[in-house]
Formats: C-alpha cells, structure tokens, sequence
C-alpha cells in the first residue's frame, strides 16, 4: 500500500516538478567576459510586466524580442566591466532625485518615501533597492554606448534657423493656440474632516457675501486663503485652454462661465465633487495662430522656435542613439559571446 501511495503522490506531482525544472533551464547564456545565464524564469518575469502593461499576450515572436534585448544588456554591462567604465553613487542618486522631482510635479508636492517607494513598484515592479541596481545598470550601458560611439553623437549638427523656418511653415497650420483664460480661485473641500458639505457650503457662501462682485476683496481671501487653519484654499489656477480636453477635466459648468467673464470679473459659486469655488479671471487669450517667437505654451518661456529648435534636435539625437546602439550590439554578438536554447522557449 506504502508504495502504491508513493507512486501516485510521484504521478501527481511529476508535472509541477517538471515545469520547476523547465523555469531553472537557461533560455541563453551571455559569456563576453563571464558566464551569465539568463533562466527561463527570469524571461517569463520580463514577459509577463509586458503582457501587463500592453494587456494581451505576447507572441513567441515577441518573446524572443525581448530575450534579444536582455542579452543586449548583459552584452554591454560586461563589456562596459571590462572597459572598467562605472557609474557613480553621485550620478545614481542624481538620477533618482529627477525622478523625485518629476513626481513632485505631478502630484504638486514632495512625495513621502512611501509615496514614491509605492509609485516604483507600480511602475516597475520593484522596490527602491531593485530600482537603483536597474537605473546603475542602464546609466553604465549608456555612458558606455556614448564612450565607444562618441564620434557618432559628435557629428550631431544642431538645426539651422533656415531648417526651424522650414519645419515651422510645414507646422504651422497645427500651431494654433485656443482661446484661453489665466484665472485665480478660491476653493473650500468637501471633506469629512472639515464638516462635510453643508459647513464647506457654509464657508463658500461667507466668502461670497464678503466678496460679492468686488475684484479687491477677491484678492484680500486669496491672500487669506494662503494662511494656515483658512479653512479654504486659495491661489493661482493657471491657464485654461477652450478644448474638449480640458473640459473633461474642469467639467462644463465650469468652463461655460470661465469664459463668459471679462479680465478681473469675479463669478459666482460653483460646486463639483471636490468642493465648492470661485473664480476670477486675470488674463484673456484669443485663439491664435502662433508665430516663431511666441510663448510655446502660455505661462513659459519657451518660444515656438525653442520647440521647434529642440524637437529636431532630439529627432537627431534619436537617429544617432539608435544607428550607435545597432553598430554596438552588431559588434558585442559577434563571435560566441552568448548562447540562445531554442528548445527552452516554448511555453
């Protein structure tokens, strides 16, 4: 009976042990200065962020597109060794604090440790540990692609004023700004910290009485609105351009009387899900074909010629990335240094 029991418990587990084995198998082996497998588990790992990410399944095609470009980098991060070029904690921590800061831009603040720890795992699946080894990876595949291919990024030629003038009359007919406002609000939340909606709508309608149509007053709470324990918020709202777009964001009431008001008229309330505001509006814009000298986008400094200017540039700059990278790797995948176990990708 023990025996019996034993082979049926080895029947039943044959295949998990056999897909454990397959997962341990090398899909290939990068050997340019050291032997390094890549396992199929780990490929299935690259695949599967993709296939969740583009929400489908990848082809076996697409599979070995992305075995190619793991060897890739194993390729270069060993040559990149061997040439001894290194990435310091000082240009890591460079890197890292962009991304902090380009965060902060998007969500309007500093964000806590936690915060940004939560956004690298959602966005790579890893945690801040497993990032910084990610980014020193890339930043010694870089200055080492810059280093062997540096005449190629040398001959880069920065356009020409005749080129911008050439690409801004092939453009110009999309360089259109919409009619659009500049305004500054005064906002009280609908929060249950703050009493909900009847003492937020309390506040709102306090604000108005004060305030009524007098453009002064308004300025007198935004500047009472900046003060800690206000009880509401008060400040700049930016530019609002007359689109589609931005009006899903703003909604349509909104929008509706953002532009009904002339410079320095103050409307009434209104309300959304977040909370209650007023606005006043302190710049008006009227749609406008832009010309080479014009703000790019209104609030910057950039100029139409700027963009233009940069836009060509990093097409450039592209074509140079991508001609340098295809020369490399041409040059790291010839001979034997690596090896690819077709029989190991069907899955």
């Amino acid at each position: 009976m023990k025996r019996i029991l034993m082979a049926v418990f080895a029947a039943a587990f044959a295949p998990l042990v056999a897909f454990a084995q397959v997962d341990l198998q090398p899909a290939a082996i990068v050997k340019l200065t050291k032997t390094e497998p890549i396992s199929v588990k780990v490929l299935k790992v690259e695949v599967a962020k993709l296939e969740s990410k583009s929400g489908r399944a990848l082809t076996a095609a697409e599979r070995r597109q992305v075995l190619d470009v793991m060897i890739n980098e194993r390729l270069a991060v060993q040559a990149a060794e061997r040439d001894k070029v290194v990435v310091s904690e000082a240009e890591l921590n460079q890197q890292i604090q962009q991304a902090r800061s380009s965060m902060a831009q998007t969500i309007g603040r500093q964000p806590t440790d936690a915060e940004f720890d939560s956004a690298l795992k959602n966005e790579t699946g890893t945690d801040l540990a497993g990032y910084k080894d990610q980014l020193r990876r890339q930043l010694v595949v870089q200055k080492y692609l810059l280093q062997k291919k540096k005449s190629t990024f040398e001959g880069i030629k920065e356009p020409t004023e005749a080129e911008i003038k050439d690409a801004y009359d092939l453009y110009k007919a999309k360089l259109v700004r919409p009619d659009s406002i500049r305004f500054s609000m005064l906002f009280v939340p609908i929060s249950a910290e703050n009493g909900g909606r009847d003492k937020a709508k309390e506040q709102i309608d306090r604000l108005e009485k004060d305030i009524g149509s007098s453009p002064g007053k308004f300025d007198e709470a935004i500047i009472r609105g900046q003060a800690q324990g206000s009880g509401y918020q008060g400040g700049d709202g930016g530019y609002l351009p007359k689109t589609s777009e931005a009006q899903k964001v703003v909604g349509s009431e909104f929008m509706s009387i953002a532009f009904s008001l002339k410079v320095g008229e103050v409307s009434r309330v209104m309300e959304n899900q977040r909370g209650f505001q007023i606005i006043k509006v302190t710049e008006v814009y009227a749609q406008k074909t832009l010309e080479l000298g014009d703000p790019y986008q209104l609030g910057s400094r950039g100029t139409v010629r700027d963009y233009l200017g940069n836009s060509m540039l990093q097409q450039r700059q592209q074509i140079a990335v991508d001609a340098a990278t295809k020369e490399l790797v041409e040059e790291l995948r010839a001979g034997k240094s690596y090896q690819i176990f077709d029989a190991n990708l069907n899955w």
